[in-house]
């Protein structure tokens, strides 16, 4: 009998955290899809709402398959936050029904049709990782702001003065990456990843940027892909490729082996971050810490 009572209460306590209103919140939930938004959105409201990933540190979204518990805590959510563009790609038909019934914020949505790059035509083919660009990222941080004061009014003055604050930091980050990869180009050298991630980073920067996949983690590199890029690698005298975080190493070690072929001896560095953060408490456990841990990788392991 107690061990009957003991699993009800339990039951209990479940379905009532489960279910607890909006109203009885202390703070406003903001669910955000990645740990990248979610440090960005952290930034803005301070102390004012609790803000969670919906995707863990170290998860790809382009891969993401929402679960029955992600559904329930997006709906549960007093504001979403997503990235748009089709980053988060196996979720886009839930943000376009959740928009019915949610408070969303796509935060690319006001980012110039001329500042993105596409592989093609379709929808589909835009390059999402626009947060490898500072200035973009900038952008859709602005646009981010205004939103949630849209949103919540009366926190407008503690929202704009966060604002003010962290884009002053992001400017710097922008200067900071300018001075390290103007170095690099003077060598002639070039960004070799597993997948095509830094297109907005190279652009933004100058820098060559190669990726052995394309924007999605889902394609497959062939092998006139693979030996492209290895005769690339060896006319250049590239020093060094990079795997990614959320990716497995195996392709780009491929390229590796390639250039051994060919006699030309090239290391494996990193992994970079690319479509997450890394752990909390590690350096690159917020944006800026991401972007400057990234650089500083590349720079070491790349400079002449």
């Amino acid at each position: 009998m107690r061990n009957l009572l003991t699993v009800a209460l339990l039951l209990s306590l479940s379905f009532s955290c489960k279910f607890e209103s909006k109203e009885e919140r202390i703070k406003p939930k903001i669910v955000a899809t990645t740990s990248i938004l979610a440090d960005g959105i952290r930034n803005l409201v301070g102390d004012n709402a609790e803000v969670v990933a919906l995707m863990p540190a170290g998860v790809d979204p382009h891969l993401y398959k929402a679960s029955v518990r992600d559904l329930d805590l997006l709906q549960e959510a007093d504001l979403v936050v997503y990235h748009g563009l089709f980053l988060e790609g196996k979720m886009t038909e839930i943000f376009e029904k959740l928009a019915f019934s949610q408070n969303l914020i796509n935060v690319s949505e006001t980012i110039p049709e001329e500042l993105l790059i596409r592989s093609g035509p379709e929808a589909h083919s835009v390059d999402p990782h626009i947060w490898f660009d500072v200035s973009l990222w900038t952008l859709a941080l602005f646009h981010a702001a205004d939103e949630i004061i849209a949103w919540q009014p009366e926190w407008k003055a503690e929202v704009t003065e966060n604002e003010k604050i962290y884009l002053k930091q992001l400017a710097d980050l922008h200067q900071q990456n300018l001075a390290k990869v103007a170095e690099l180009r003077k060598a002639n050298q070039a960004l070799i990843t597993a997948h095509d991630a830094f297109s907005y980073f190279g652009k933004a920067y100058d820098l060559e940027v190669l990726g052995l996949q394309g924007l999605s983690t889902l394609s497959e590199p062939g092998l006139r892909d693979l030996t492209s890029l290895v005769s690339f690698i060896v006319e250049r005298n590239i020093h060094a490729v990079f795997a990614e975080q959320t990716i497995s190493p195996k392709a780009i070690e491929a390229v590796v082996a390639g250039c051994a072929n060919q006699n030309h001896d090239i290391s494996l560095a990193g992994p970079l971050y690319t479509d997450s953060l890394g752990d909390p408490d590690s350096s690159a456990g917020t944006y800026i810490g991401m972007v400057e841990t990234n650089v500083s990788i590349i720079f070491q392991s790349l400079k002449p």
